[in-house]
């Protein structure tokens, strides 16, 4: 997001260069060439005129030793597609330029062979980037790829957008810069390059398909476009103006978004986001909407969420209460004064399994259950221990082997405690681990020995239902009592006590 002065200024740096700006303007620059008029205008102005690469030298020419092409046959029209990359060998073959060409097919499963088709593109010329770099050792970041996008295609662009009722962000339509990608011809039209290349005895090749209305660019190019500039002939123009300020704004906001976002921010994991929906209701809207995109996006970057889904979860969030299903069957829920993103994988329960004693079970979402055995000496106060855990609010909980079922011979529990050992069969136990069943019922430590339902001492920790699949319960057997749950409440009748001499430490810890 430049300010006034970036954006108006000149950027040329007079005087000598150092090694590092030397280094940056002998970085490569990719164009990405399909054979068409705008790319081939593209080819040679890069070879015999001047153009603003956004490198901070403003308009000027590009040393040769820099400019590489690449070409991408997408082999969608049979021999014609083939033609387009014989010319694009001989164009660059004319002016002495290096050339990369990659083959893409597709299949009926390909879906928007238009959008694949850019996707394969984009992806062939970052990594021709990085192959570039790495035998120059230029910094990436100096590199360039261009692209022969008008002001023709971003007039275009932004029609299609507005058709499909798209916000800010698609309004902006094609940037001039994005990361390392440019648009040096933005400020001219498709009929300005064709004249171009007619006044220098230029051919080029023209793909039929462009002049099938049944896609939506097509349409807009020639049954939208005429009518609008019967009223505006400078309408390429003036949309583009138009985009600029739009993207501008739109990068603005962006900031303010993601600085709203992080202090909303209350957890994140993997497939899992939770956001303080009180902190979200209080925003501005324009803030709330970005918001709840950024969250969406943060769970599935392919999602692709409507104005309509992200009004209906405002208005959950608005409501204190409510439930959405998005894009992706991502679920957006509201309890306890937070608003919960889930994606599918995310809300799957655990898998149940046993735990060997001393063992790891993987829980999902990069978590994993540990059970250790632990000899208490002669003198530790192991009930002060427990509660000291407790009280540091770690996933963790001590418990009593001998309650369990296991070394529950008296003689063998004094002996092991007078050696500071652990009896064989405690050390060979193991505990079945699952996620909240319907009935649950349990002792909770601190309620002598009354009992209460394990949904019930869910929701008084404020653990939404979204979420409760994922905790997981620490039992004595499939089915049997239950001895924790993980984060809520130990159960009474596994209390380590003055007599324990073998407790079992469990704990819930990141996987890594």
């Amino acid at each position: 997001m430049p300010t006034v002065s970036q954006h108006y200024g000149h950027h040329a740096v007079p005087g000598a260069v150092d090694e590092t700006r030397t280094r940056q303007q002998a970085a490569p620059v990719v164009l990405m060439v399909s054979g068409g008029a705008d790319s081939t205008a593209l080819l040679l102005m890069a070879c015999t005129s001047k153009l603003d690469i956004q490198d901070g030298r403003g308009v000027a020419p590009i040393a040769r030793e820099r400019l590489h092409v690449l070409h991408v046959n997408h082999h969608l029209r049979g021999k014609a597609s083939d033609g387009d990359e014989v010319f694009v060998r001989e164009l660059c073959a004319q002016y002495g330029l290096p050339l990369c060409v990659e083959h893409a097919y597709f299949d009926d499963e390909s879906g928007n062979i238009e959008a694949a088709a850019r996707e394969v593109r984009y992806a062939a010329a970052r990594r021709y980037v990085r192959e570039l770099c790495a035998q120059t050792g230029a910094p990436r970041t100096a590199a360039r790829i261009c692209t022969a996008h008008t002001s023709s295609d971003r007039a275009e662009t932004f029609l299609m957008n507005a058709i499909k009722g798209s916000g800010p962000a698609g309004l902006s339509s094609i940037p001039r810069r994005r990361n390392i990608v440019v648009r040096p011809l933005l400020d001219l039209t498709h009929g300005e390059l064709v004249g171009y290349l007619q006044v220098h005895g230029q051919p080029w090749r023209e793909d039929e398909s462009n002049e099938d209305i049944s896609y939506l660019r097509n349409y807009v190019r020639h049954r939208v476009m005429p009518v609008v500039a019967q009223r505006n002939a400078s309408v390429c123009k003036t949309i583009g103006a138009a985009c600029e300020i739009l993207g501008d704004e739109d990068a603005f906001l962006s900031q303010l978004s993601a600085q709203a976002f992080r202090s909303c921010l209350r957890k994140e994991a993997a497939g899992a986001l939770v956001l303080d929906a009180r902190r979200l209701a209080a925003a501005e809207v324009v803030i709330a909407r970005r918001i709840v995109r950024l969250a969406i996006k943060r769970i599935d970057p392919g999602a692709r969420p409507e104005m309509r889904h992200v009004e209906r979860v405002l208005s959950c969030v608005a409501e204190g209460a409510g439930s959405v299903t998005l894009p992706a069957g991502i679920d957006a829920r509201i309890e306890f004064g937070m608003l919960a993103f889930k994606a599918p994988a995310a809300r799957e329960g655990l898998a149940a399994d046993w735990v060997t004693v001393p063992g790891r079970l993987p829980l999902g979402g990069g978590r994993m259950l540990v059970a250790e055995p632990m000899a208490v000496e002669p003198g530790c106060d192991i009930v002060r221990r427990a509660r000291e855990l407790a009280v540091a609010g770690e996933v963790t909980a001590l418990v009593d082997a001998a309650a369990l079922g296991f070394a529950d011979s008296d003689s063998e529990r004094i002996l092991a405690g007078s050696r500071g050992e652990i009896p064989a069969e405690a050390r060979l136990a193991r505990l079945w681990v699952d996620g909240p069943a319907p009935g649950d019922v349990m002792c909770p430590l601190g309620m002598s020995g009354r009992s209460k339902k394990v949904s019930d001492l869910l929701g008084e920790a404020r653990i939404p239902v979204s979420e409760r699949a994922g905790v997981p319960v620490v039992r004595t057997a499939p089915g049997g009592a239950v001895v924790w749950v993980a984060g809520v409440r130990a159960d009474e009748r596994f209390k380590c006590t003055a007599a324990t001499r073998v407790a079992y430490l469990l704990r819930v810890v990141d996987a890594d």
